[in-house]
């Protein structure tokens, strides 16, 4: 040790510094990856609420279309009541379910 020089040369001292900033770039590398997996996630869960709202909507779509569809052409006609009470039930059932799969899919993420 007393025999040494102790100063260290410009290019130890370079090659010091190119490793002190490589560690610093890996780190901010690894805070980058973190920010951007959290915003994946964040992505990928608006992207199921929004699928599963559109799943409902076209569901609701669906069961009004079919509700409508079944009114008699001609206004003298009777319709039946019985008929009217079954649609609307089905309706109600298809918004149930629709419901149902929404509180699921939410009580699993």
């Amino acid at each position: 040790m007393f025999g040494k020089n102790p100063r260290m040369t410009a290019l130890e001292t370079r090659k010091r510094l190119l490793i002190a900033e490589s560690e610093l770039n890996r780190a901010l590398l690894v805070g980058d990856m973190a920010v951007l997996r959290a915003g994946v996630a964040a992505l990928t869960e608006r992207a199921k609420s929004f699928g599963s709202i559109a799943s409902s909507a076209a569901a609701l779509i669906a069961g009004l279309a079919a509700f409508r569809r079944g009114k008699p052409a001609d206004g003298g006609a009777k319709f039946s009541w019985l008929r009217t009470i079954l649609k609307g039930a089905s309706l109600i059932s298809t918004l149930w379910l629709a419901i149902r799969s929404l509180r699921r899919e939410r009580d699993e993420t």
